[in-house]
């Protein structure tokens, strides 16, 4: 059994932290909001620390699950950072969806420490962090993988290494242009039956069986008829993941215009008050589209 931290209890780290206690590990934990590891210390066994430094002291790995480059950045650097605690040959496992500029960054500064890193942001949402079934995109040495791959196991089911630092960062890119499209696709779908005068329910039953199938078809098509969007990932930090992505395109030169376009899409979701409805409800702003007329 291992040493470890995790920084971060969100909706994500809580249940990802949780399944490296219930596995075993020793576990230290660090929030910003230090009521909040109290919480999960009532729900799990291990230690809360005051700064993300107490918590990576000794530990053999140090996991993290933040919001944005800026917020990895407080929790690594610093006096009270994580780095400042970490031992050389420790290895820091970045969870966030963050940038693979942030991730190459602070790699660099690992390496003149002597610690390993790995950016590896996750898919599956928060149903995925609390079933123990998040699919991680990996980037970093094969060696930091290998030793950091039976404690991720521990909350995921699938686990894969993409090639050097950052690659984990561009493959939750590719993961969130996907979703944005496949969305999107899906709200016009429906909004397009209901125009149509059919049974948009009885309408997926059917084309769920074959090409137009996803998960997300399969799993959001009702909730989206209902109006319900309290089930998932934020329309707020999707936007902040595709800004990252039209970012590092506008650098690639890769052409992304339904992706841009659902962008807009988003934040005008955003104007109808809901940024902190799930992703799905790309569908209300159908049912509102006079608004933007």
């Amino acid at each position: 059994m291992a040493t470890v931290a995790f920084l971060g209890l969100g909706v994500m780290g809580y249940p990802m932290a949780g399944y490296l206690a219930k596995a075993g590990h020793s576990v230290r934990v660090y929030n910003r909001t230090a009521s909040r590891a109290q919480q999960w210390l009532g729900d799990y066994s291990g230690e809360a620390c005051a700064t993300p430094a107490e918590a990576a002291r000794g530990a053999e790995i140090v996991f993290a699950c933040v919001g944005n480059d800026d917020d990895l950045r407080q929790v690594v650097t610093g006096p009270q950072g994580a780095f400042a605690g970490m031992e050389a040959g420790s290895l820091f496992v970045d969870h966030t969806t963050a940038s693979a500029d942030v991730a190459r960054e602070l790699a660099a500064l690992g390496r003149e420490k002597g610690i390993g890193f790995l950016d590896a942001p996750v898919s599956g949402g928060q149903a995925g962090a609390e079933n123990g079934a998040l699919t991680v995109m990996v980037g970093g040495e094969e060696a930091d993988y290998e030793q950091a791959r039976p404690l991720v196991d521990c909350y995921a089911r699938a686990v894969n290494l993409l090639g050097p630092v950052g690659s984990g960062q561009l493959c939750k890119m590719v993961n969130q242009v996907c979703i944005a499209g496949l969305v999107q696709g899906l709200a016009e779908g429906l909004h397009f039956a209901k125009a149509a005068g059919l049974d948009a329910g009885q309408v997926v039953d059917v084309i769920s069986k074959g090409a137009a199938q996803s998960w997300q078809m399969e799993n959001r098509y009702k909730t989206m008829l209902a109006g319900e969007y309290e089930h998932g990932f934020a329309v707020d930090w999707m936007r902040k993941d595709l800004a990252i992505v039209l970012s590092e395109a506008q650098r690639n030169g890769a052409l992304l215009p339904v992706t841009a376009l659902v962008d807009q899409f988003y934040s005008e979701v955003q104007a109808l008050g809901g940024g902190r409805w799930d992703t799905s409800s790309l569908f209300a702003r159908l049912t509102n589209v006079r608004t933007f007329d």
